[in-house]
């Protein structure tokens, strides 16, 4: 199978179903944000040397195509695909939960930064940010399964507290935001 398909040349693209839409429609972007995300956490992940992070991370990767696959099938789709459910955001929740409990309580804004992969996973929260945004914006227009949100809104605070652990493992310190 060839990768090109030429069908993209005039701006357009498919989702799932086959309705065309131009390259620039909101749905590309929240997807397109989401695949964005996906490869910044490959990013991350290849700096990073612990087996749990590592397990967790690419837990996530796998969930964000679902999260793809969901925002790039309308739902009037004659395609069927699983919608994404709210087990996952939870489950991110007891992520957040479980990595939280190995750090020092937060009393004060802290600089994105440490580490490198501490580094990367505080740009892809920012990342994760937009795509919410961006999901946010394409449920003004068109129906999306609210957990597709939800699920980013944890995922943005889990890659808070997995940078900050990443950091403390990797000995980077915390750098205090001063006025």
């Amino acid at each position: 199978m060839k990768i090109y398909t030429k069908t993209g040349d005039k701006g357009t693209t498919s989702l799932l179903g086959g309705e065309r839409v131009f390259k620039d429609d909101q749905r590309l972007n929240a997807y397109g944000t989401v695949d964005e995300l996906n490869s910044l956490l490959g990013l991350a992940a290849a700096e990073i040397e612990n087996p749990e992070l590592l397990e967790v991370l690419r837990g996530i990767q796998a969930e964000l195509f679902e999260v793809g696959v969901d925002l790039a099938t309308p739902a009037d789709s004659k395609v069927k695909i699983d919608r994404f459910d709210t087990a996952k955001a939870e489950r991110l929740e007891s992520l957040i939960d479980k990595f939280e409990e190995r750090l020092p309580v937060l009393k004060n804004f802290i600089l994105p930064g440490g580490s490198r992969a501490g580094a990367l996973l505080h740009y892809a929260r920012t990342v994760c940010r937009r795509a919410e945004r961006e999901t946010a914006a394409l449920m003004k227009t068109v129906e999306i399964k609210n957990p597709v949100l939800v699920y980013l809104n944890r995922l943005s605070d889990l890659l808070f507290v997995l940078a900050r652990y990443c950091n403390k493992i990797d000995g980077a310190p915390e750098i205090i935001w001063k006025k």
